[in-house]
């Protein structure tokens, strides 16, 4: 038949059906070797990985790429709720049961009858129905993923306790903190003091981002992404050139670096 791709027709191909037929025929007993091997904890490492490709794509603002990577990170979410239901654990029906209760839960203004002001108001609500879903002796800190990156760790640890209120009270506290911390790390004597007080900058930083509504991984994401691109093309310039990069004092590379930020960004 005209326009099948392997026994799918076109009209098949769109469909979410298809997909969840697809992850169960390459976990099947004639299906794939490598995807038949995989288990929750072999596939951690490739959650991860289309996360954040699908991170770099926004960063990028690639939207071709996004939903691509999109697709990729749905895969994974197939395969883990694929490999539950052979074993019992939970079903796909399982998963999008607990979303969807959760969604609707916590947005009693949307589906419900209570009015809020703003989407400040609506994050406000969002974390006390969490609050009044756990056990009451619970941490307002359990939860967050040992796993994430610190950067994140940091901002969303500020962002609970901040949501009780466990915060300075303007903007110019949190920059006077952070004067104070770094006055610390530049009299601190030991590794380890200079090691401790580099975490209390860090954790502070988290603070003013958060504050600034700026994400914290996301920016540094993209100023390591202009630090590559302006360093290539430094190494671009020396090579054209027949120039030593090595051999090159400091000044005459920051004349390119300056070059680099008026041509690549």
């Amino acid at each position: 038949m005209a326009n099948e791709i392997y026994g799918f027709s076109e009209e098949e191909i769109d469909k979410f059906e298809t997909f969840r037929t697809i992850v169960e025929r390459l976990r099947g007993e004639e299906g794939c070797p490598w995807d038949r091997s995989q288990t929750h904890e072999s596939l951690k490492r490739y959650l991860i990985e289309e996360s954040y490709e699908a991170l770099e794509a926004i960063d990028s603002n690639d939207m071709p790429a996004l939903g691509e990577e999109l697709g990729d990170l749905w895969l994974q979410i197939m395969l883990h709720s694929q490999i539950a239901r052979e074993s019992g654990e939970f079903s796909l029906e399982d998963v999008l049961r607990t979303i969807n209760i959760k969604m609707i839960n916590r947005h009693p203004h949307v589906f419900g009858d209570k009015e809020i002001a703003d989407a400040e108001e609506a994050s406000l609500g969002w974390q006390e129905i969490k609050e009044r879903e756990k056990d009451g002796n619970r941490s307002l800190l359990a939860g967050i993923p040992g796993s994430l990156p610190a950067l994140a760790y940091s901002q969303t640890v500020g962002s609970r306790v901040a949501a009780i209120g466990f915060d300075w009270e303007n903007a110019e506290d949190v920059m006077d903190k952070l004067v104070e911390e770094i006055e610390e790390l530049k009299n601190a004597a030991t590794p380890e003091e200079r090691s401790h007080e580099f975490g209390d900058v860090l954790l502070v930083l988290a603070s003013v981002a958060r504050r600034m509504d700026v994400d914290l991984e996301s920016a540094l994401r993209q100023a390591n992404a202009r630090f590559t691109r302006r360093f290539q093309y430094i190494e671009g310039f020396c090579r054209e050139r027949g120039l030593d990069l090595r051999g090159m004092k400091l000044a005459e590379m920051d004349a390119i670096w300056d070059e680099a930020k008026r041509e690549v960004g």
